[in-house]
């Protein structure tokens, strides 16, 4: 009972634990698809048809009675998007992560939590009270998750020794990434804009169209289509839409079902529960896993930078996460729950009351 009620307490946290894990893999997995010679946005385009495929009979069994009706309206916002979350955020962060490398873009991923924050502050998603404790540890919480992603990213320090042979080799073009790096900055840092602008968007379409599967659904299908319309343009080569039975196809499975599908789902579900800030914050954790990974088992080089940077984001994740905790509302969820527990005990009292009674009013 006290595990249970630890989950419950803590759900949206253990759920964007997960998410950011399989992040973690999407990274490498894309990566040595697009080494294969799979066109990125040939994947964006098929891993959200099959996000969409496997999201639909659960949006449309599960949500039957409480999906909202669609008007012209939310169809729109949907359009909108699907645009910046799906199609166009997504084409241009994979193009520069065949440009750059899983620990650059990932690092720099990190940047939409204090852009999310910033743009929530604005359009009053996030309260910050500078008077409260908990309001400040919000500020310091996002600077100090932020400094320690800028560590990661441009303070590399001393290089620590491989333990062993990579266990994986990833063939990279040095040569080629090397001369389009500029190139893969501007598009990440694109990437991370449309993204922020994305998670909020999310909190107010929730708020008219509160479906999470089906709106998973929606934006899978829709940007499939919009992905597909740019692809066909930028793309005339008939041989980029075939891929065979070999990474190509299990990179589009895993991204369309894990990511598109799962990973979508979980993060409208947390949006809602806690707001953009919240979903956000959790992603440090990738480029913490990312860093790991590659060191211990893809035989990257990994530096006392990427350390110390790790450990400044993990103070900065927890003192956003306490500000973000409000003690009142735990307060009101404690009375909420002793008040249930109070009715159920009465409407299981009442039968025995009026058994008793009846047994009175039957004596002579």
């Amino acid at each position: 009972m006290a595990i249970m009620g630890i989950f419950k307490k803590f759900k949206p946290h253990f759920l964007m634990i997960l998410a950011q894990i399989c992040y973690t893999f999407l990274y490498f997995i894309t990566e040595a698809s697009f080494n294969h010679g799979m066109n990125p946005h040939v994947y964006v385009t098929y891993r959200h048809i099959v996000g969409g495929l496997v999201m639909l009979p659960f949006a449309y069994f599960l949500e039957r009675q409480t999906r909202p009706k669609l008007t012209l309206a939310l169809l729109l916002e949907i359009f909108v998007l699907s645009l910046m979350g799906v199609s166009l955020t997504l084409n241009m962060y994979f193009v520069s992560l065949n440009f750059t490398s899983p620990t650059f873009v990932s690092s720099m991923v990190n940047t939409i939590a204090a852009l999310t924050f910033v743009l929530a502050v604005i359009f009053r998603l996030e309260v910050v009270n500078v008077g409260d404790p908990r309001g400040i540890a919000k500020i310091l919480g996002t600077l100090v998750s932020l400094a320690g992603v800028m560590t990661m990213t441009l303070y590399k320090g001393a290089c620590l020794k491989n333990l062993w042979q990579p266990l994986i080799y990833i063939q990279r073009g040095s040569s080629f990434v090397h001369e389009n790096w500029l190139k893969g900055s501007i598009l990440t840092v694109a990437s991370c804009i449309t993204w922020s602008i994305w998670y909020i968007m999310q909190a107010y379409t929730l708020k008219r169209y509160p479906a999470q599967l089906s709106l998973t659904t929606w934006m899978s299908f829709v940007g499939a289509a919009q992905s597909a319309f740019y692809t066909v343009i930028v793309q005339h080569k008939r041989a980029a839409w075939t891929i065979g039975f070999n990474i190509d196809f299990w990179s589009t499975i895993y991204g369309g079902i894990v990511i598109s599908g799962l990973v979508v789902f979980i993060q409208l579900w947390c949006n809602e529960q806690k707001g953009p800030v919240f979903v956000t914050m959790f992603n440090p954790l990738s480029t913490i896993l990312v860093a790991i990974l590659a060191y211990f088992v893809f035989g990257e080089r990994l530096y006392m930078g990427s350390i110390i940077g790790a450990v400044i984001v993990i103070v900065g994740l927890y003192l956003l996460l306490w500000g973000k905790e409000d003690p009142k509302s735990e307060r009101n969820d404690e009375e909420k729950c002793s008040t249930i527990k109070r009715e159920q005990h009465e409407d299981h009292m009442m039968p025995k009351l009026a058994s008793n009674a009846n047994d009175f009013k039957a004596k002579p």
